[in-house]
């Protein structure tokens, strides 16, 4: 397997353990619909909302942020998904739309988790 698909994999496998040390429960994992996939979608227990996830990991010294890595492009198929999940799921629950950055260096691993990095409406 190439070195880039086995980081992408590493990432959203540190980000979803993450996820459930701060009581969150894992739904699916790379959930696809159409064009789109999320990486992790999560029920967040303390608040009672579903959590759509965007994992973005990068190496040390990134050329650009992970946040600013999310297009309104990916947004809006993220948007599509997130709804298609829901009314499939019928789920009633609040929904927040995360992004979750990891940056590898030679010392292990860092997380940034950004909540409500941005909304269904824009």
């Amino acid at each position: 397997m190439a070195d880039h698909i086995e980081f992408g994999i590493e990432a959203e496998k540190r980000a979803a353990q993450f996820l459930e040390e701060k009581n969150y429960k894992i739904l699916k994992r790379n959930w696809r619909y159409m064009k789109a996939e999320i990486d992790i979608i999560a029920e967040d227990l303390s608040r009672n909302q579903i959590v759509i996830v965007e994992v973005k990991a990068r190496k040390i010294n990134p050329l650009v942020d992970a946040e600013i890595a999310v297009t309104s492009k990916k947004r809006k198929l993220l948007i599509k998904a997130a709804d298609a999940f829901i009314v499939e799921n019928e789920i009633a629950l609040e929904t927040r739309f995360d992004i979750i950055s990891l940056y590898k260096s030679n010392s292990g691993w860092e997380i940034q988790h950004l909540e409500n990095a941005f909304f269904a409406y824009e």
